[in-house]
């Protein structure tokens, strides 16, 4: 029976009791010994295999785990290493994920709800005959629950991560792991609903303690998206060593390198959707290796065994709210708006990139926003250069896509607010107002962030455009705004009925050798040619009139017959 994709599993263990499909990075572990690091923070994006890589060494090191997880792993040709570190740890393992909350008492609740579950794992602290009284004590205060709440005191929460390891480390006799995934997300979340600095305050003490000044740590691994700076969180932590997108040691270990993906491909049978793959899903650039977003490349490969037809889809990009890219286009000036459109268009734009932001510090300035796009997997880089310049772009088309549905939707709630402006603007189409319409079509074209894809096939090129026109001319509520609408003998692009009994039959060209009045008359040539105007007339149109508009880059022409 062929393995399973492991679409969305996250336990390590799962994948040998389940007999999912396992792409092997395990020697994670010996290159996180070899680099020995008391404290170690890996900022990736989501969705690149973090939790996964945690719950791997949650199940290498822990006292009492099952070595037969890691049979016929890379880890395990290591003999020597898994002899001293195999099994050998008491680990504390959390994710903050899911601390949130509407204010920060709900937040607390939260943390102390996912500490004291945690603590409630090593129930068997309670009888240890190695812990005194006070002890044991120590460790009620961590699991106490009343009504279904654990009933941790502000003191008691701070200290928590720090004691357990301490009650740990006396059970023993062996100093502890602590893994910490999603550092970071309490703090996005806190900053959201409006109590940040609280919880900033609450997860700088919670850390201090249990990373600064504990006695009982072995060492230290935490991920999450973002550095945030030592100012915020890591105050006086002199023992951090951070591991970003940029840094060359860890590079193949988040991720899937283009071997992972070949050998996926080769072993149920994909091979000949490798492009597609490539050109969707690769890209990202994390020090000195490509790589593809595993995410992506395990749900594309789901679907295609389940019909090999299926498109591939904007997998990763539907994970997130995407507001970091919102943030940028609601800030933007005329040249950012520029360099966006570069993005899109495949090209490169230069930036210095700060890797240590707080998250009051993101909208600051436009300069912060493009860093967080670069650290959140928005953006990778092309090149560095002096001065922590980075070249950056967008990894692939899958984010390609994603920039340009949200530009889409910019454009037009930015345009729509104007209704002033934009009834003008429609208004010149019924009254046949061609110098009207091309001004005004052409100073949206300014205005707008424009798409510009060499790739595409030569129909497809006009797509920006005609969907730029459409949401111009559909918010008359009134019209009748058809696209790409059986008319005649083919598909006119746009076609309109009004309550004026006026039609108006749009056609459009992309002038690839930017020849725009050639372009304009072969578009009003084909409405005539195609009959277009005959749906119309049959939709009870008395009167219609025919436009050809033309565009090259942000040009355009408009011609009426």
């Amino acid at each position: 029976m062929r393995k399973k994709l492991p679409v969305g599993i996250e336990n390590f263990a799962e994948f040998l009791t389940e007999d999912f499909y396992y792409v092997d990075k395990t020697m994670f572990i010996a290159k996180l010994l070899e680099n020995w690091g008391k404290v170690n923070l890996f900022t990736r994006p989501r969705r690149f295999g973090k939790t996964l890589n945690m719950s791997m060494l949650k199940y290498f090191f822990e006292v009492g785990g099952d070595p037969a997880l890691f049979d016929g792993l890379k880890i395990t040709r290591e003999r020597d290493l898994c002899e001293k570190y195999m099994g050998k740890f008491p680990v504390i393992s959390i994710s903050l994920k899911s601390v949130d909350g509407l204010d920060f008492r709900a937040a607390c609740a939260a943390l102390c709800r996912l500490i004291g579950n945690e603590a409630l794992r090593f129930s068997f602290l309670s009888e240890s005959d190695k812990l005194s009284s006070d002890d044991k004590e120590l460790y009620n205060g961590l699991t106490v629950i009343k009504d279904g709440k654990f009933l941790m005191t502000d003191d008691i929460l701070v200290d928590s991560l720090k004691t357990l390891s301490q009650l740990l480390y006396k059970h023993y006799g062996r100093k502890v792991i602590l893994l910490i995934d999603e550092y970071d997300v309490p703090l996005d979340k806190a900053f959201q609903a409006g109590y940040y600095d609280k919880m900033v305050s609450l997860i700088r003490n919670l850390l201090g303690n249990a990373l600064k000044t504990n006695d009982s740590l072995y060492f230290a691994v935490l991920t999450g998206c973002l550095r945030i700076s030592k100012e915020s969180i890591f105050t006086g932590l002199n023992n951090l060593k951070v591991h970003t997108i940029s840094d060359v040691r860890y590079d193949e270990f988040f991720g899937f390198t283009n071997a992972d993906v070949d050998e996926i491909l080769v072993f149920y049978g994909l091979t000949s959707y490798k492009d597609v793959i490539r050109n969707w899903y690769d890209g990202y650039r994390f020090g000195d290796t490509d790589v593809y977003c595993p995410w992506d490349v395990i749900n594309y490969c789901d679907e295609l065994l389940a019909d090999p037809e299926a498109e591939p889809e904007n997998y990763w990009a539907n994970t997130s709210g995407n507001d970091l890219i919102r943030r940028l286009l609601k800030m933007a000036n005329k040249t950012t708006r520029n360099e966006i459109e570069q993005l899109i268009n495949g090209e490169t734009i230069t930036k210095p990139i700060r890797q240590e932001l707080t998250y009051r510090d993101i909208e600051d300035s436009i300069d912060n926003i493009w860093s967080v796009l670069y650290s959140t997997g928005y953006l990778t880089q092309r090149g560095r250069l002096p001065g922590k310049q980075m070249k950056l772009s967008l990894p692939n088309r899958e984010v390609r896509e994603l920039f340009i549905d949200l530009v889409k939707g910019w454009f037009e709630e930015t345009t729509l607010a104007d209704s002033g402006r934009i009834n003008w603007f429609c208004s010149a189409f019924m009254a046949g107002d061609v110098v009207t319409i091309q001004k005004m079509l052409q100073d949206y074209l300014w205005d707008s962030i424009s798409v510009r894809d060499t790739a595409a096939r030569t129909n497809m090129k006009e797509n920006f455009y005609h969907g730029m026109l459409l949401g111009l001319l559909q918010s008359q509520g009134t019209w009748s705004v058809q696209s790409n609408a059986e008319n005649g003998i083919g598909y006119s692009d746009i076609s309109i009925c009004t309550p004026e009994r006026t039609g108006i039959v749009i056609e459009l060209k992309y002038a690839h050798d930017g020849n725009l009045e050639r372009a304009c008359r072969e578009a009003v040539e084909q409405i005539g040619e195609r009959k277009y105007d005959e749906g119309l007339k049959r939709r009870g149109m008395n009167k219609i009139i025919k436009y050809g508009i033309a565009f090259y880059e942000k040009n355009c022409m408009v011609d009426m017959k």
